[in-house]
């Protein structure tokens, strides 16, 4: 994974980029500890400052998935409901999270399939971190 931060926030997080041979910042540091705590199970909330450009309607969508806790999943139709928008312009705007796990898009389903997964590796990811969180439910 890499993670990029600009001016002490992190603004993106990838699969599958090489990584930089500096030595990581404090807050890349930070980042990177909190990462490998999550996904030794011993993180359920990330304590990370992040900067995301969006319009209000995107912005209302990306604070109500981090809204969602450890475990949890909603579906696109009750995040939806929340910033008064369409399911599918939800779903447009989980596909564009530029930072996920931190914003965790992967708990957003739809509301008879799993949905997309803005990071790499797509649905099959998403599976993969919703069974991390012993979330996978009834639908994997």
């Amino acid at each position: 994974m890499t993670v990029t931060e600009e001016d002490g926030l992190v603004c993106r997080l990838v699969w599958g980029e090489e990584r930089a041979k500096d030595a990581p910042s404090p807050v890349l540091a930070d980042v990177g500890a909190q990462l490998a705590a999550y996904f030794e199970g011993r993180l359920t909330m990330f304590d990370v400052e992040m900067s995301f450009p969006s319009s209000p309607f995107q912005h209302g969508v990306l604070e109500s998935m981090m809204s969602i806790p450890y475990g949890s999943t909603k579906t696109y139709g009750d995040i939806a409901d929340y910033v008064q928008g369409s399911a599918q312009a939800v779903g447009n705007a989980c596909g564009a999270n530029p930072i996920p796990i931190l914003i965790p898009c992967h708990r957003v389903l739809g509301a008879t399939s799993l949905g997309g997964f803005s990071g790499n590796g797509g649905v099959e990811s998403k599976v993969f971190l919703l069974r991390l969180e012993g979330a996978a439910g009834l639908l994997i």
